[in-house]
């Protein structure tokens, strides 16, 4: 029993102090690829749409950060927000508009999650 504990003791140790996260595109309608990945902290984050410019839409993002282990802090807004900005710039956007918060919890992978929700855009000339 004592070495079961100091088993389980160490490993929890050496499981990384790191969050982890997921994410999806929908509908896109520009091609990953080929478009020109835009620096990161050059893409706008907004819960609101951009009404004074005109833009099109590369597609609807998903992306879900995890925390490794109990011990690590919950996920935040903040670390959902970088997780859009990644997938944004892969896809070339300027922006991610219309970001929402929402599924938290635990599972079967995680201690705890939170799941953000966006559209990147590229900006008309």
């Amino acid at each position: 029993m004592k070495k079961a504990l100091i088993v389980s003791a160490l490993a929890l140790s050496l499981t990384g102090c790191a969050t982890w996260s997921t994410s999806s595109v929908d509908s896109a309608t520009a091609d990953a690829a080929s478009a020109a990945k835009t620096p990161i902290e050059n893409i706008l984050i907004t819960d609101n749409d951009v009404v004074d410019r005109k833009y099109t839409s590369l597609g609807d993002i998903t992306v879900t950060v995890n925390k490794t282990t109990i011990f690590h802090p919950d996920p935040t807004p903040a670390l959902v927000n970088q997780a859009l900005k990644e997938k944004a710039a892969e896809l070339g956007a300027d922006a991610v508009v219309l970001v929402r918060y929402g599924k938290g919890g635990i599972s079967l992978m995680s201690w705890g999650s939170l799941e953000g929700k966006g559209r990147a855009i590229k900006f008309a000339p």
